[in-house]
């Protein structure tokens, strides 16, 4: 996990939003490979094993297909320039490669991505039932099929986007009132955070 990430990590349990401490145990340049994760409020504590942050209850990620390429992926979301973190939750993980090509400067999060997508210096992976990520700290969100058609992921996107920013989905038009439709055509919409 780039430890810049840790910034923008959140305790997943439910009570006022908290940052995690971070005590380090391995480092590999700015990844953190080994470590342990603390909430200073309801003292849940986390390990970070080969670089993977899990805080637990992570959905099999079957379908690792995904209807979006990279450049569709990366024009949808429309981050327009260096810095900050996309993430990719499911199967839109399995494309990191290419999306960081195409847009170089911006952290990668996976969130529960396929069995075959690792940690790496560029990719950050986490897993867990749901984003344990602050509010209004990404963005953009790539929503795999699994997840863009459930109501709690998509809210759990929009609560993690900065104002203004994307969320795309591959799966009918989202039934939630998280999310402000801005386009949607043969399975995959965007839209923003509702205000």
């Amino acid at each position: 996990m780039f430890i810049e990430l840790t910034d923008h990590l959140r305790c997943p349990v439910d009570h006022e939003e908290q940052f995690l401490v971070l005590l380090p145990y391995r480092m590999e340049g700015r990844s953190v490979r080994e470590g342990q994760l603390g909430c200073p409020v309801c003292h849940r504590s986390f390990t970070l094993v080969d670089g993977v942050f899990d805080v637990g209850g992570a959905p099999s990620v079957e379908d690792t297909t995904s209807g979006l390429d990279a450049e569709s992926l990366s024009t949808l979301v429309g981050l327009g320039g260096p810095g900050g973190y996309l993430v990719l939750v499911g199967a839109p993980a399995a494309a990191w490669r290419e999306v960081a090509e195409l847009n170089p400067g911006v952290g990668l999060v996976a969130v529960n991505p396929p069995a075959d997508v690792a940690d790496q210096a560029t990719l950050s992976v986490v897993r867990g039932d749901r984003l344990p990520l602050k509010s209004h700290s990404m963005r953009g969100v790539a929503l795999g099929r699994r997840f863009a058609a459930d109501p709690v992921w998509v809210g759990e996107a929009a609560r993690v986007l900065l104002p203004g920013l994307r969320v795309v989905g591959e799966s009918a038009d989202p039934a939630t009132e998280s999310i402000d439709l801005m386009a949607s055509a043969g399975g995959v919409w965007v839209g923003t955070r509702r205000r």
